[in-house]
């Protein structure tokens, strides 16, 4: 069995995270001399994506929860999300009291179809989510005319893509009315866990600060809280909510990290599309791995390099001999949302858990039979190879694996 190179993570912590970190600590939490460090990793995040407001808050999750209720999606509504995507972009859906429906995805692209989600739309469509998947950005153009034509709202879930452009050269994340990122570990810059959410409208940037902050009177678009008087505030009279919201907050701590890491974005994309391609370059010609498709002048970021496996050769067995060969893993396609055992229970018999009933009794039959045959034919096939590598290296170690596995299949006569 070859030697599998296992790199340490830490090498994404070699920037400014001590410096910031220590400048808060320093402060009792307050943010340092130069001010709230949320503010200050606010203020780089809009200047990085050239976007008028940045929200931080604790998940990617929380992020697609507030810009949802921020849009007034509610009970009644539906929201187009594609299946082959984590269950997040369902389950927040469900939160609001609304009802996702699933488009299908292009089978070259991985990415959600506008040409499905046209045929899906209703009168009581509301939202699209574009989730750009493994790095891909959605056809953003053709999205964003289905949405002006019927008045739709976007939501681009850019958890999987920094940086990543459209045939326009617009940063995804940017284009329709809000993008939410994700800081999870395994993303492309990370704060452990954390999100952030673009937008360029006031009003939606202002609801959706507030409904992560409790619905603080004082809450706005531009900031966390204004102060205000403490004689004013310590006040009997003084009322202090003027809206519903979770605690959905990004501490100085967190904020402190992702100062550093996106001060060094741009390193930790270039690493990934430099691994994607050398990826790219060992499968060139082989007609049984299907590289996920980018379109001319587009700029994929490489979450993942998502790869279709051909209907000859067995995903597991696949998977085992890659790493045998000294290959670090690969990651299988999330389940499709609406197969998932959560959103059975949840339209099968209206529960949120499976020991309590009726707990979700407004959501019971939200499943009307969906139908995404090109999403339900790639999910199984699909191979996810890493792109997190730092070094020439470890990059080469991947590489050497894949061509020795590619050699290996190749010489079944099923293949020849």
């Amino acid at each position: 069995m070859a030697q599998t190179i296992k790199p340490s993570n830490a090498w994404r912590f070699k920037g400014n995270e001590l410096k910031y970190l220590r400048e808060v600590l320093r402060s009792g939490l307050s943010g340092g001399p130069a001010g709230s460090m949320n503010a200050r990793f606010e203020e780089a995040f809009t200047n990085k994506f050239g976007a008028k407001y940045a929200i931080t808050t604790n998940s990617g999750t929380a992020a697609l929860h507030q810009t949802l209720t921020a849009f007034g999606v509610a009970p009644g509504d539906e929201v187009i999300t594609p299946p082959l995507t984590p269950f997040m972009c369902t389950s927040t859906i469900l939160m609001t009291g609304a009802t996702p429906v699933y488009a299908d995805v292009d089978p070259e692209t991985f990415l959600i179809d506008p040409k499905d989600i046209e045929r899906k739309i209703t009168s009581r469509t509301k939202a699209i989510i574009a989730v750009h998947t493994y790095g891909g950005v959605c056809d953003m153009e053709a999205i964003m005319d289905i949405a002006k034509k019927h008045n739709l709202y976007v939501l681009e879930d850019c958890a999987e893509c920094f940086l990543g452009k459209d045939k326009k050269g617009r940063i995804a994340g940017t284009i329709g009315h809000a993008g939410s990122f994700s800081f999870q570990a395994t993303k492309h810059m990370t704060t452990g866990d954390g999100g952030i959410i673009l937008t360029n409208d006031e009003q939606l940037a202002e609801r959706i600060r507030k409904f992560g902050n409790h619905g603080f009177i004082n809450t706005k678009a531009g900031r966390r809280m204004v102060k205000a008087m403490k004689d004013v505030v310590q006040d009997p009279d003084y009322l202090r909510h003027n809206g519903l919201g979770y605690n959905y907050r990004f501490s100085e701590i967190l904020a402190a990290v992702g100062l550093a890491q996106l001060e060094r974005l741009d390193i930790f994309v270039e690493n990934r599309i430099k691994m994607a391609q050398e990826y790219a370059k060992a499968m060139r010609g082989v007609q049984w791995l299907h590289p996920q498709k980018v379109a001319a002048g587009e700029t994929n970021s490489y979450f993942t390099f998502a790869v279709r496996l051909g209907e000859k050769i067995d995903w597991r067995e696949f998977r085992k001999k890659y790493m045998e060969l000294g290959g670090d893993g690969i990651y299988a396609a999330w389940a499709l949302a609406y197969r998932e055992p959560a959103s059975e229970i949840i339209s099968q018999e209206g529960r949120l858990f499976p020991d309590i009933p009726d707990q979700g009794k407004y959501l019971k039959g939200y499943l009307r039979s969906p139908k995404c045959p090109a999403a339900e034919n790639l999910q199984p096939k699909m191979l996810q190879f890493t792109t997190n590598q730092q070094t020439a290296a470890e990059r080469k170690a991947q590489v050497t694996a894949l061509k020795k596995t590619i050699a290996f299949f190749e010489s079944r006569p099923e293949l020849a």
